[in-house]
């Protein structure tokens, strides 16, 4: 699996770097000194794993997630216990307190090869793909945060500058253009309803007729998203109605 370092700690970045020699399974192949150099890093080589320090001069590891369209797998690594809690809220794979031990490393790495078979895998001719039903998005609202597989997404919602995002029982907002996140999504599973509305095919449960020659989408979580008439001929032939 390829990995970037990311730790503003020439010498945190050294450590890590000669514990993971004894795993033939994770291949560094970058180093990071802050989030906005991680930024662009990502954004080029796409690995699968962060080594991710949260505390960092300027913008937090947190930031770093927020700023990521879709986020591989994180392992946080950091000095700041009190972090732990919320790093553990956010659903992350692992998080390894600094100094950190070879026995805990070997632990996260456990648990990262037991998933790995489950995720896809990133490569950089792949870098303007579409996100998918696999690829999961970091999603953060006040001090809650989250780690979100696309397949629970069943309803993106415009709100202002805003998009709220329904996903279980939760409806955290997050700062995007939902034109810019339709652009995206790959239009095989998630569809443009109305200029507010992008659903989840695969959580619609109920269509019915609806005013001007539009339709009704009930989705399994309960709500109920109208269909533009110019938009309903293009939702029947992709629900083969």
């Amino acid at each position: 699996m390829r990995a970037i370092i990311i730790d503003d700690e020439r010498l945190a970045r050294k450590e890590l770097t000669n514990l993971l020699k004894d795993y033939n399974e994770i291949e560094i192949i970058a180093e990071a000194i802050n989030v906005d150099d991680a930024y662009e890093k990502i954004n080029t080589l796409n690995p699968d794993l962060l080594f991710l320090d949260i505390q960092m001069p300027g913008k937090t590891g947190f930031d770093l997630l927020e700023m990521l369209d879709s986020v591989p797998n994180v392992i946080f690594t950091t000095a700041y216990d009190e972090y732990a809690l919320k790093a553990f809220e956010v659903n992350a794979l692992d998080y390894l307190l600094k100094p950190i031990q070879p026995e805990r490393l070997g632990e996260s790495i456990g648990k990262l090869l037991k998933k790995q078979y489950t995720q896809p895998q990133y490569y950089p001719d792949e870098r303007i793909r579409k996100l998918g039903i696999d690829d999961q998005v970091f999603v953060k609202d006040g001090d809650k945060c989250w780690f979100v597989k696309l397949a629970d997404v069943r309803l993106f919602e415009s709100d202002g500058n805003y998009i709220k995002v329904y996903f279980e029982h939760f409806k955290p907002m997050i700062h995007k253009s939902l034109n810019a996140l339709d652009e995206r999504l790959d239009n095989r599973t998630f569809f443009r309803a109305s200029r507010k509305h992008i659903i989840n095919l695969r959580w619609v449960e109920k269509i019915e007729p609806w005013f001007n020659g539009g339709l009704l989408v009930q989705l399994k979580g309960g709500e109920k998203i109208e269909v533009s008439r110019r938009q309903s001929s293009k939702f029947k032939e992709m629900m083969s109605l």
